[in-house]
């Protein structure tokens, strides 16, 4: 076929996440660690959030969004292209980064493969939720953790979400979550958290927010959440893990080991 002869570069990686105005550094971080595990690819990054690639285009930031960047690599002429979903669950934004590949797909002569969401396996899920309470639980302090959560309860890929919250309530009787925007939202049952820790004689309360990056949810509404909770209660933000400013899952060796694994196995997939 005379226009596969334009195919002529191997391997691209493209870093699909939603973007960030205030953490957009954490994502050129992550660029460069992928680039170190597959020196053989060339590393591209995305924003889903339009929002967030116009407001940094004003500071003279330029990024684009996924159907850009896989037309300009497809010009380029790479032959196999790996997207890498920098989502935390498999619901809205990868089920959007999922029907955008299948599109391109139907006209570009590359061969293409997505990763999975990052808590989409069991084991993956389960094992860094566990390390996860384990390093930032103290005696004597309750975690409330804060999923961004799902505007719709028929969303594919939900039960990733139901199955973080039921975990992290069976690891320790004073865990709890809620949401932000989805099921269970926080402004909706603050009054029973409330009372739920009030009868447990809690004083303590660690506010561990579930979000890749700590952007504008973090400023906005994990300080608001905490200013709740401090009107009946000591509460707190829980501290970085890693060297950081603000507490950030992209941050974290696992979660970061997760991605560099789902690339792996796609190119194996790919057989090249």
């Amino acid at each position: 076929m005379k226009r596969y002869r334009h195919y002529k570069k191997d391997k691209a990686i493209v870093l699909s996440c939603f973007g960030s105005v205030v953490q957009q550094q954490i994502y050129t971080n992550l660029k460069q660690i992928v680039q170190e595990k597959f020196p053989q690819c060339d590393v591209f990054l995305s924003f889903s959030s339009r929002m967030v690639i116009k407001h940094l285009q004003k500071q003279g930031i330029i990024y684009k969004n996924l159907p850009q960047i896989l037309a300009d690599i497809d010009m380029q002429g790479y032959k196999n292209i790996i997207i890498s979903s920098i989502n935390l669950y498999p619901t809205n934004e990868h089920q959007v980064l999922k029907d955008i590949v299948k599109g391109f797909k139907q006209f570009s002569l590359a061969n293409i493969r997505y990763t999975d969401a990052l808590l989409t396996k069991t084991k993956d899920t389960t094992l860094f939720l566990k390390e996860l309470n384990e390093t930032i639980s103290k005696k004597d302090v309750a975690n409330l953790y804060i999923i961004h959560g799902t505007p719709k309860l028929d969303t594919i890929g939900i039960d990733s979400i139901s199955y973080t919250k039921e975990l992290l309530e069976l690891l320790d009787e004073n865990n709890f979550a809620c949401s932000l925007e989805g099921a269970l939202p926080f402004f909706a049952i603050k009054d029973m958290i409330i009372k739920k820790y009030k009868q447990k004689g809690i004083k303590q309360i660690q506010i561990v927010p579930l979000l890749l990056v700590s952007g504008n949810h973090y400023i906005k509404d994990m300080i608001e959440i905490t200013q709740v909770l401090n009107k009946d209660f000591d509460a707190f933000i829980v501290e970085p893990i890693t060297n950081d400013e603000k507490f950030n899952l992209l941050n974290i060796p696992t979660i970061q080991q997760i991605i560099l694994n789902n690339i792996s196995e796609e190119i194996i997939k790919l057989g090249c």
